[in-house]
Order: C-alpha cells, then structure tokens, then sequence
C-alpha cells in the first residue's frame, strides 16, 4: 500500500481497559498513528484505555504524531518507574518459570485476602493512587480540553450504577482515576457530588457517543481482555481471571450486539438511523494477551510492558496488512454472529 498517495480516512477508536495489559493498546497505537491516511476523530475509552485516549490526545496537540507517541512512552515509562517500587513484585518461583503473573506473589496473596474482608476505606483511608502524581505530569488538562481529538471517557455511577460520559472538556486526573478505580482496591472518587468506579462495569469502552457524536463512519476496536477461552477453568484462580474478563467484556458485548441489530432494523436514509446502518466496525486484538492471568494486569515491570508494547505494534501491522485497504470501504469484523448466540 503506498501510504503517500492514499487518501485520508476518518477512524474512531474504541479502547478497552486491563491495568497494565493497555501497553499492549500503547503498542497499537503507537503503529497506527504512523500511517498517514488513518485521522482519529475519536476516541472512547474506559480505565487504562481512557489513560491511553487521554494521553494520544494531548501528545497530538503539542507535536501530532510524534508529539502523541512521545508523551505515551513517557507515561508507561513513568508507570514502570513507579511500579518498581511497589511491594506487588513476582515472586522468585515466578521469575523462575518465566510467568509474568502475581498469582505467588506473597504481597498480592496478602492483598487479595484482605480485599475479602476488608474496603479500601479501611487500608486506605488517605485514598492514596500514585496515578494521580504520574497523571499530573503527563497531561496538561487544559489542553487536552482543546484537543480536536474528541474524547468519552467512561466511569460508572456508584449510586445509580449507570455508565457517566466524559468528554475533553470535563476531563481531569481525577475523571481518569474514576475510569479506572477497582472498588476492592481504591477509594470510590467523587466528581460533581457523585462517587464513580472504574468504567468497566457500565462500558468497556462505550460505543454510542461513536455514533452519534463523530463524523467518522469505521470504528477500531482494540480488544484487551479475552472472550473466550478453550475447556472451563479450574482452579481458584482460573475462575477469578474467567469471571474478571467475562465482567468485563459483558458491556461490551451488549453494546455491540445492538449496534448489530439496529444495523439490521434502521433507517438507513437519514438521521440517526443512517449513522447506525452506515458505521464500519474492525478489531485488533491478540490471542496472546490470553497467556497472561487477571493479576499481570497489575505487573507494570517495564520489560512486561514493553512486550506488551511490541505485540500492540505487531497486531496493529497484521491488522493493517490485511485489512488496511478495507478501511474506509467496509466491516472487517462481523457483528451479526453476534445476534446468533442471543
């Protein structure tokens, strides 16, 4: 494909969340924004997916692409940074058969004991997030409320346990914090009189402002957490991770299989109707990341994370290789099995 010569396509993307597992949507977009033809509209994200969205955004107003691919690393690299001096460490028989897991960690053992029997509230009563630090240093949120890059950061409403859209302008540390806070690990943040957790419950990411809101008519999603896995999982463990990707790829799948039937029952003439039957819809994803259990999504060691990166990059380039031309043209992911398993 001669990149130089191809005309441009207006893309929106759609970036799920999974702790340190969003380096690999990094490393995604890390190669998609070399390509010149390829215009982000926007962007939905939810937990590190908002993290990414955020940072993209305001990398590309201080230099475009460039400018958005250097103030991503540095914020990984400031995670990493932070993270090693986390008492979340994999322990030596982990280190030893190569697992980038937590799983024998003694300080996540402890951890997730007493996240069974105590609240955040209680070992936490500061509500301390190093995120916080690291976020101020990596955004300039005033800018970023300028961006042309639209932005809908997703966090779910403690009280109502409905799904809060975001957009550039009321977007702050603390809107990203609430899009990725786990209620068995942190504090519940307040924003406007109302107290969030992480976005995940209610949209992962959320799909509609897609539609209504950008001129884009193809939607990437990338896709962190599995949906499906091979045999039933058996151990303790296993069934905490599978119960983990399936709560959190839930929203998703129901956002998605209406997006699949309105395809089908809209009008496609004008309005609303017209966005619904017309939008395009592609996915990256790695069956990869399936290797990894729930608690790596919490080990941000900077050579996980950069192999994290470098699948990111390797998926988005087979993506590109194969369904590059597609873009602009036509779905290269199909909804409508979707209706089938309903």
């Amino acid at each position: 494909m001669d990149k130089t010569v191809r005309e441009t396509v207006l893309v929106d993307l759609a970036l799920q969340g999974g702790g340190s597992h969003g380096a690999f949507t990094w490393g995604v977009l890390d190669r998609l924004i070399e390509e010149p033809w390829l215009r982000i509209e926007a962007i939905s994200g939810t937990s590190a997916g908002a993290m990414n969205a955020a940072l993209l955004a305001d990398g590309w107003m201080q230099g475009g692409a460039e400018g958005a691919r250097g103030t991503l690393e540095a914020y990984w690299r400031r995670v990493s940074g932070a993270a090693a001096f986390s008492p979340l460490q994999r322990s030596p028989l982990d280190r030893l058969m190569g697992r980038w897991t937590l799983d024998t960690s003694p300080a996540y053992v402890v951890m997730d004991l007493m996240a069974r029997t105590l609240s955040p509230y209680d070992l936490n009563p500061l509500g301390l997030n190093p995120l916080r630090d690291i976020l101020a240093e990596s955004i300039d949120f005033e800018r970023l409320a300028r961006a042309p890059i639209k932005l809908f950061i997703t966090a779910t409403n403690v009280r109502t346990g409905r799904g809060r859209i975001f957009r550039n302008a009321e977007i702050t540390a603390d809107v990203l914090l609430a899009s990725a806070c786990l209620p068995t690990m942190f504090q519940a943040i307040e924003i406007d009189g109302e107290h969030y957790w992480d976005g995940g419950y209610a949209g992962n990411p959320t799909l509609t402002p897609l539609v209504r809101e950008s001129e884009a008519h193809d939607t990437i999603l990338v896709q962190i957490n599995p949906r499906e896995r091979s045999g039933p999982p058996r151990t303790a463990n296993e069934i905490l991770n599978r119960l983990n990707e399936i709560s959190f790829n839930s929203p998703l799948m129901k956002e998605l299989r209406m997006m699949a039937l309105l395809r089908q029952v809209a009008d496609p003439g004008h309005g609303e109707g017209a966005r619904w039957a017309g939008m395009r819809t592609h996915r990256i994803m790695s069956d990869k990341l399936a290797d990894f259990g729930a608690s790596s999504k919490l080990n941000a060691e900077w050579e996980f994370v950069s192999l994290l990166k470098d699948e990111g990059r390797k998926s988005a380039d087979a993506f590109l290789s194969v369904h590059g031309a597609n873009i602009g043209q036509h779905s290269t992911t199909d909804l409508d099995v979707l209706l089938e398993e309903c």
